[in-house]
């Protein structure tokens, strides 16, 4: 947008696809529940909305210090969790009317509902306000099936029978929508299997590929490659050696993380570390904190599209790979594979569903925890082996 036309609407006092604030500090909620007002443009303007930061309610600016430092915390409200799905926005310094001010321009979903910690925010007129049962409706007809991701696409085989409902009821639901906009709608079930993506929309029943992996009964008998291949061998190597333990693990992927981890939590051994009297230590051969975020972020970041291909899991006798099919995705690259908040998502809807379950704490940073619990554990640098249609992560034992 020019600054021409940012200055039209900073001016345009009544516009419901604008809104100002005077200032912004970190943890202050109406950010984001504006962004996620804008993101689910309950009018069908089909046109972005901006917010300011740095102006008074009838358009001038305050004078406010617009440093690097608030223009990166403002672009981290996209990727911090709270927000789901993603947003689509961009953060900008501009000047306008001879000084300068914070620009978030956000773009329309073409997933609605978007929530801000459960909540859906829509904005009807010049204010935003909680979205009614009502206004949820119309945010899940607006999405288009040929316009989503994988993950969202409805399962024509499938019906909600092949969902296991008291998983949805008791686990997934209280962890996604706030409990009291749950006290206060009288949703039936397909309803609320329809707003939160379990299936394509209400009264026509089918789940969704995200709906099958979160919470089927069987998601492997409709999408194939859902399970993990697990081996441990003997050696250093595929070949010669003998297998120790093997198994397929498959379910839904909570179902498929834990037991899992539990496998691999219970393989690290913790050799005693001979130093001098008090400096005697035990150190594990693996940070299993590591081993846990790299598995997460490789179910996470998978392909499930026309693969049956699984993730593998080999445990060698000097290191542990982890191989997910499926290269990097969007802005994501062979070459900044890895960096600090740089990441994106083939399947925003299986990651969204992973972090209301609690597998994900925070986005776009997990390689970079990972590799500093290795390096306090003692072990090399988690080596990836990045490829178009695989990403290999080698975790090494200490030397």
């Amino acid at each position: 947008m020019t600054n021409d036309e940012l200055e039209a609407l900073l001016l345009d006092i009544e516009s419901h696809s604008v809104e100002r604030k005077e200032s912004y500090r970190k943890g202050d909620d109406r950010i984001p529940q504006a962004i996620c007002a804008f993101a689910n443009d309950l009018a069908d303007t089909r046109r972005p909305g901006v917010l300011f930061i740095g102006v008074s309610d009838d358009g001038v600016p305050t004078g406010l210090d617009i440093t690097d430092q608030l223009l990166l915390t403002l672009t981290q409200i996209r990727s911090d969790g709270n927000i789901a799905p993603f947003p689509s926005l961009i953060v900008e310094k501009r000047n306008l009317r001879g000084a300068d001010v914070a620009v978030v321009i956000v773009q329309p979903s073409p997933d609605t509902p978007v929530r801000y910690k459960g909540v859906t925010w829509v904005r009807p007129g010049p204010s935003r306000g909680i979205a009614s049962s009502a206004d949820e409706a119309v945010l899940s007809e607006k999405r288009r099936s040929l316009d989503l991701p994988f993950d969202l696409r409805a399962v024509p085989q499938a019906t909600i029978r092949d969902l296991n409902l008291t998983f949805f009821q008791s686990e997934y639901l209280p962890s996604t929508v706030a409990p009291e906009v749950l006290e206060a709608n009288g949703r039936t079930i397909e309803e609320q299997l329809a707003s939160t993506r379990f299936v394509a929309r209400a009264g026509e029943p089918h789940p969704t590929v995200f709906g099958l992996l979160v919470g089927g009964i069987d998601p492997r008998h409709f999408i194939p490659s859902c399970y993990v291949q697990f081996v441990r061998l003997a050696g250093e190597e595929l070949v010669d050696h003998k297998i120790l333990d093997q198994a397929e693990m498959s379910g839904p992927i909570p179902q498929m993380i834990r037991e899992v981890e539990a496998k691999l939590s219970a393989l690290i051994a913790t050799p005693l570390v001979i130093g001098q009297g008090p400096r005697d230590r035990r150190s594990p051969d693996y940070p299993f904190s590591a081993i846990q975020q790299i598995f997460r972020n490789a179910v996470m970041h998978r392909t499930w599209e026309a693969t049956h291909a699984p993730i593998r899991v080999t445990w060698f006798s000097d290191r542990i790979e982890i191989q997910n099919p499926g290269g990097p995705f969007g802005r994501v690259n062979s070459r900044n594979f890895g960096e600090p908040g740089v990441t994106d998502y083939r399947n925003p809807h299986v990651a969204e569903g992973m972090k209301n379950l609690g597998f994900v704490q925070r986005f776009g940073f997990g390689i970079q925890g990972a590799q500093r619990d290795m390096k306090d554990n003692g072990n090399p640098r988690i080596d990836f082996r990045v490829e178009p249609t695989h990403v290999l992560a080698i975790l090494r034992r200490p030397s």
